[in-house]
């Protein structure tokens, strides 16, 4: 029994002995977890999760503060490629090695900087982990302690805006940048320098008073661009005399005048902190970028892409080596169907309207939007494209065509009473209308002289649903093709009673916009469905085909009687202007209790169709006719 118990004994103590050189001798852990540690910590910058050998997470996290601190908001993405336990040991320490791939996103194309780097991992038996032997060689090839790698850029050349006829509207254009610059002036000089300048320039002096005293010591506060040609009000030797002021030459992207199509193409200026931050790094401090109108809706066209060189310097600031390049990608132009000459002549008139106006002249054989002027220029307003009114009776040629379509023509006889009630709501003609053109008439003359009863009665007949269909017809409801996110108009088609009744003569709920009337017009004198263009391109999508289209039968009844409006009626001072036959409407819609009201003509003469409005008008032929006048004689 004795020597039994012996053997046993002797058996367990020596399966201990093996089973411990056996757990010494263990495979060890699997490294890709800490791999995968490492890899989140690079592009979070929060190391907290990863073990090291000989340094801490605070101290690695700043050295890809420094290595990566200068690439201007360049993106960045690592992730893991390999990552194995090594063959052979190194100086008796079991390792693992991954390689990490990185990828910057230097700019909106494939084309992206991208690099492999290696991490060595030693395993520690006793605690079973593996710990990272941290170098900056982790984060970019070669990379030495106190070693980063900066940016820099080659711009890009912007596009131009160009017309019709492919000739650039926007072009760079010399403009002189007026300004503060604090250390060519004494601190006491610095207040009535700035007040002085202000006022030379036209600016807020309070303001830029303010602007001055808030920036550093050494800084150059712009106050004002000015174009550097005959406009310019502010000479060099008169800015030269205010202490510390300064004239800095340069050339930026201009239209041909101030004043040229101002709301419609925008405005080119450096960069705010709020494009900055909603271009997710595309955009930096500095940049030259689109900031209002056609500039910024496609700056993304017109700017290109900047060439980025990515370089190693040493902690001296030394060169060490380039990385990475790529040359720049010049910006593409931006071609519209403006005719410059017209566009000038409709922002001229408008320069100094006295209340939110626009011109808008159409091509009616294809659509092309050949003026399109808001005023006044200090407004801002895209009053052309994007401003929506109650239309008054210019709509009448929309009503019109619902009557054709429901049975009647120009030679119809309607009644035009003084005045007509519609549940218990009196209407009546406008103030002034020819007592000779009441009673039976035919419907030609109610549209040549603008008789809103003749329409009132009939809203109940045609209803709103025929009413929208003769809209979409004349092209006042489609959708918007011309690029640049105009509105046309809207007309309900559920609208019964007094609304129904008001809409037939372009008040109640019905609205149009400038460029929604001029393709009215157009698409009568087309004799088809009108659907304005502006951007050619970058093409823009084309618009859905309209609801109704307009037959040359129903468009040759329509202009026999707008022609009547030109012969004797409301319009009868355009006649004989320019050559050819002129058809129109004028249109006159009241907004408010005091009788305020907006201002509207229309008309086409040959292959030119023009839409004028004024916001606050004395009548649509009084105050809007003339603007058309002037329009006609400018294309002829």
């Amino acid at each position: 029994m004795r020597a039994l118990r012996r053997k046993v004994i002797a058996l367990s103590i020596a399966s201990l002995v093996a089973g411990s050189l056996s757990a010494c001798s263990s495979a060890p852990a699997d490294p890709t977890g800490s791999a995968d540690a490492l890899v989140a910590a690079l592009n979070s910058g929060d190391f907290s999760a990863v073990s090291f050998t000989d340094t801490d997470a605070a101290v690695a996290a700043e050295n890809v503060k420094t290595a990566f601190g200068k690439l201007d908001g360049i993106a960045r993405k690592s992730s893991l490629g390999s990552v194995a336990v090594d063959e052979q040991e190194q100086n008796g320490v079991k390792t693992a090695t991954a390689t990490i791939d990185t990828v910057m996103d230097v700019d909106d194309t494939d084309q992206d900087f991208k690099y492999q780097t290696k991490a060595v991992w030693e395993y520690d038996d006793q605690g079973k982990t593996w710990q990272l032997r941290f170098s900056p060689a982790i984060l970019a090839p070669n990379l030495a302690e106190g070693d980063f790698l900066a940016a820099s850029f080659v711009p890009a050349a912007r596009g131009n805006i160009t017309d019709g006829d492919g000739k650039n509207i926007v072009a760079d254009r010399p403009v002189v940048n007026v300004g503060i610059d604090k250390t060519r002036a004494s601190k006491e000089e610095w207040k009535s320098s700035a007040k002085a300048l202000a006022k030379l320039v036209e600016i807020d002096p309070d303001a830029y008073v303010a602007k001055v005293e808030a920036a550093g010591d050494k800084a150059w506060v712009q106050a004002i661009v000015l174009r550097d040609d005959s406009t310019r009000k502010a000479t060099d030797e008169q800015i030269a005399k205010i202490p510390g002021a300064v004239a800095q030459k340069d050339e930026i992207p201009l239209a041909p005048s101030r004043n040229f199509a101002r709301p419609l193409l925008g405005s080119v200026g450096e960069a705010t902190a709020e494009v900055i931050e909603k271009s997710q790094g595309k955009i930096r401090a500095g940049d030259q970028v689109g900031l209002s109108g056609l500039q910024a809706a496609y700056n993304d066209t017109l700017s290109g892409e900047d060439g980025v060189s990515i370089a190693r310097y040493n902690a001296d600031k030394e060169s060490q080596e380039e990385l990475f390049t790529s040359k720049p990608t010049d910006g593409k132009d931006v071609q519209l169907t403006l005719d410059q000459k017209l566009q000038q002549s409709a922002d001229d008139l408008l320069e100094d309207a006295k209340s939110n106006s626009a011109i808008v002249v159409i091509r009616p054989s294809d659509g092309a939007v050949l003026a399109a002027s808001s005023g006044p220029v200090s407004s801002g307003l895209n009053t052309a494209l994007q401003g929506k009114y109650a239309p008054g009776s210019s709509f009448k040629v929309i009503s019109a065509l619902a009557m054709i379509r429901n049975g009647d023509n120009a030679n119809t006889k309607v009644q035009c009473p003084a005045t007509t009630t519609i549940d218990g709501r009196t209407f009546s003609n406008y103030d002034g209308y020819p007592t000779s053109a009441l009673g039976t008439i035919p419907l030609s003359e109610a549209i040549a002289q603008s008789c809103n009863t003749v329409f009132l009665n009939q809203g109940a007949e045609i209803g709103g649903k025929k009413l929208a269909e003769a809209a979409a017809a004349l092209g006042l409801t489609g959708e918007d093709g011309t690029g640049a996110g105009a509105q046309l108009g809207s007309v309900p088609t559920d609208s019964t009673g007094t609304e129904q009744a008001a809409n037939m003569i372009g008040q109640g709920v019905v609205q149009a916009s400038p460029l929604g009337m001029a393709t009215v017009a157009a698409s009568v004198q087309a004799q088809h469905t009108v659907s304005p263009k502006l951007v050619l391109s970058p093409e823009p999508k084309a618009p859905a085909a309209p609801a109704s289209k307009l037959t040359k039968e129903e468009a040759t009844e329509l202009a026999s009687m707008m022609a009547q409006v030109i012969d004797h009626g409301t319009l009868k001072d355009l006649k004989g202007t320019g050559e050819g036959k002129i058809i129109g409407k004028s249109g006159t819609a009241e907004y408010d209790s005091e009788r305020n009201a907006h201002a509207w003509a229309i008309a086409a003469q040959g292959d030119i169709a023009i839409a004028a409005f004024v916001e606050d008008g004395n009548g649509g032929a009084q105050t809007a006719g003339p603007l058309v006048k002037s329009m006609l004689k400018a294309a002829n």
